[in-house]
């Protein structure tokens, strides 16, 4: 296997554990690493300093290619960004905002930028502003999510028509033929994050990844649309959520009932009622927790399998 993201990020397969908040911590992204694939440490839900520890605990635990993850609204963006250049991170990838400021600065210090985006629009911006790589996401992706509500089936062709970096596709993916889909439409790699979730290494609560793989079609759902789309199990605080929307409600009820750590509370502390629980479509297909190893080991011989059942066509 040879394209355009194995040689950017110097990776044996093209697959990237997407770098989620309360989930991704180093244990995680080095053993997606020395996998062979790409792992991320997920700095949303991290304080500067215990950023850098777990930059540091990687470097311990792998010598592959890494990279961190940044939500570009993070209020401490400075001191992220000043400890990903003075931990000689290799790879960014940026997220909800715009990466026109900052993609130079890291560029300048020989850090290669990738952009997470839900639409050909932003697709765009990105590569405008000087991007290595863009991850088009589609709606069934867990967590924050793009207003466009477009599928990854839709999203990849679409963004793939009008871009000429290489092309992540993330979104519903969690095995080998969804990946062998995704680089038939158009991308060079695929970001599994889901999958991950219900893995060994991840850093949530076991009690919400077992949530996970108790999941079934239809279990997540795409609310909050007025503050930040986020995609969620429907548990008790959905649906409190939900009930605000039947009655009528405004942006700051919704707010005032959001209220501050919800996903911690749910991801990371393991409070299945209150907490927020995102997680992907995707979760309906996952039915077990698995080494982080195996899932790529997985990933990679479900690809073949289907590859070689499509060449009999």
């Amino acid at each position: 296997m040879k394209n355009r993201i194995l040689d950017l990020f110097s990776i044996k397969y093209p697959i990237i554990q997407a770098g989620m908040v309360w989930c991704s911590g180093w244990r995680l992204a080095a053993a997606v690493s020395n996998s062979g694939g790409l792992g991320l440490i997920g700095a949303g839900s991290m304080h500067p300093a215990v950023l850098r520890n777990h930059i540091k605990k990687f470097k311990k635990a792998s010598n592959k290619p890494f990279g961190v993850n940044i939500p570009l609204f993070y209020p401490q963006l400075d001191e992220i960004i000043s400890i990903i250049i003075e931990e000689k991170v290799p790879i960014v990838f940026t997220s909800a905002g715009s990466p026109k400021l900052w993609t130079s600065i890291l560029k300048e210090n020989d850090i290669k930028v990738v952009q997470v985006v839900s639409s050909v629009n932003f697709a765009l911006k990105s590569q405008d502003a000087g991007v290595d790589a863009i991850v088009a996401e589609g709606f069934e992706a867990g967590g924050h999510n793009g207003r466009e509500e477009t599928t990854t089936m839709t999203l990849i062709p679409m963004v793939k028509a009008k871009i000429e970096l290489p092309l992540i596709a993330a979104g519903g993916i969690a095995t080998g033929s969804a990946m062998l889909a995704a680089i038939a439409l158009g991308a060079d790699g695929v970001q599994v994050g889901s999958r991950f979730v219900a893995s060994n290494e991840a850093s949530s609560h076991p009690s919400f990844k077992k949530e996970v793989v108790r999941a079934a079609e239809g279990s997540t759902v795409l609310t909050l649309k007025e503050i930040t789309p986020v995609r969620m199990l429907k548990n008790s605080f959905f649906q409190k959520i939900n009930s605000l929307y039947q009655k009528g409600t405004d942006v700051e009820e919704l707010k005032l009932v959001l209220g501050k750590g919800r996903a911690k509370r749910g991801m990371f502390e393991g409070d299945l009622e209150e907490g927020e629980l995102e997680i992907g479509q995707i979760s309906g297909l996952i039915n077990d927790i698995l080494p982080a190893a195996q899932i790529v080991k997985n990933l990679i011989d479900e690809y073949n399998q289907a590859l070689r059942l499509l060449k009999r066509i």
